[in-house]
């Protein structure tokens, strides 16, 4: 399974790091991705990453998260910066069954391994 840390609280315009972890099988095969869900909200795909490197971003993200895996240490990561409230919630890392995230963001249905989530709060 995989296992998230990084969440916390910070102000609006801050910064966090978010990172995720498997033990059981190697990252770098599969298209990996951050999601995020807000109380009563669904949960919505944030950025993937394929096997290639190759990343997406939803467009509320754009220009303010990366997402990024080093296969050597079999972890992925989300740098958030210029945090806004609305990017309050928590937040999962999870691996497609497939190599290809489609150049595309997923839906949830796309991937089969989740971690239990962190949580990011962010306040005015």
């Amino acid at each position: 399974h995989l296992v998230e840390s990084g969440g916390g609280s910070v102000q609006a315009g801050g910064s966090l790091r978010l990172s995720c972890a498997a033990s059981e099988y190697s990252f770098s095969s599969y298209c990996l991705a951050w999601f995020r869900q807000a109380p009563g909200k669904q949960r919505e795909g944030v950025a993937t990453i394929e096997d290639d490197d190759s990343t997406m971003y939803a467009d509320s993200v754009k220009g303010r998260f990366t997402i990024s895996r080093d296969n050597a240490n079999n972890t992925l990561a989300l740098q958030m910066n210029s945090l806004l409230p609305e990017d309050t919630a928590m937040y999962y890392c999870a691996r497609a069954w497939s190599s290809s995230c489609g150049k595309t963001i997923r839906p949830a249905s796309w991937y089969e391994d989740w971690g239990q989530g962190t949580q990011v709060t962010v306040s005015t």
